[in-house]
């Protein structure tokens, strides 16, 4: 099967690399053409490099390697002002809007909620949450004006439907996610506008491939590898992997978009090997 959502517009954003590339590039595989953003530049308290201008370029170039149109510009879903306007000019120059993924999330240092500075607290809900809303504010009224319906597609976690130690701030922010695809869900139903979130474990990708993880997972020892996080992660699995990749994701992005989806609303989708039943 090809072409599941051809001559259709997606709006995506943390693009520039990991599960929004993906996100993109199966997306053009099957005919869409998109709006890609990315803030590519570094946070503070981050513990992984951030995405580059380059790699923006990147993703635009494998999607018009595809042969599909392209619209990539460098923004930050917590500035409502630039993010609107990239969407509105996506929209002006590629004629329309059906499909929104809001990806960006961020990845931060941890710790115990009782002393986690409030820089961190807010810099992960900022993000992770009121980034996840301002996307759909500035997106969805291009799809209500049109009248063909859409899907709108929330990047939550394992982290959405269950808790950890030690991210407290990631836990609340992906737990809000949820209610805020669940409203939305009820809001846009009269206009066809489907919504729902997907909740992936771990994905072999920049935010997650890193010291930093293998140390959260490994505190025991001195300087863990990747191995050593791979038999933990692999542990918290039912499924004999210890992570997945970024296409597993865009899959079931790509069918909660497409017209196969079509009566699915409201959903929570874990994309998680078992590890919410463990």
């Amino acid at each position: 099967m090809s072409g599941r959502v051809e001559g259709k517009v997606a709006f995506i954003t943390g693009a520039a690399r990991g599960q929004g590339r993906s996100h993109a590039v199966r997306l053009a595989q099957e005919g869409a053409d998109i709006i890609a953003i990315d803030v590519c530049k570094q946070f503070d308290g981050v513990m992984f490099p951030m995405s580059t201008p380059e790699d923006l370029d990147e993703t635009a170039e494998q999607v018009k390697a595809l042969g599909r149109r392209v619209v990539a510009v460098q923004a930050d879903v917590r500035d409502h002002d630039t993010l609107k306007a990239a969407v509105d000019d996506g929209v002006a120059e590629l004629g329309r809007l059906d499909i929104v993924v809001a990806n960006a999330g961020l990845g931060s240092t941890g710790a115990a909620l009782d002393v986690m500075a409030e820089k961190t607290w807010r810099d992960m809900i900022d993000v992770n949450l009121t980034g996840v809303w301002l996307t759909t504010k500035v997106s969805t009224p291009h799809i209500v004006a049109a009248g063909r319906g859409g899907s709108i597609v929330l990047t939550s976690s394992v982290g959405g439907l269950s808790a950890y130690p030690n991210v407290g701030h990631y836990v609340a922010a992906k737990h809000g996610v949820v209610g805020l695809m669940r409203t939305l869900a009820m809001e846009l139903g009269a206009h066809n506008i489907r919504v729902n979130s997907i909740h992936p474990t771990q994905v072999n990708t920049p935010m997650v491939m890193h010291d930093g993880t293998y140390r959260m997972f490994r505190p025991d020892l001195e300087n863990p590898t990747i191995d050593d996080f791979a038999a933990v992660s692999q542990n918290l699995h039912l499924l004999p992997t210890p992570w997945m990749e970024p296409l597993d994701i865009s899959n079931a992005v790509l069918f909660l978009a497409s017209d196969e989806g079509r009566y699915i609303t409201g959903v929570t989708l874990p994309i998680d090997a078992g590890a919410l039943l463990k």
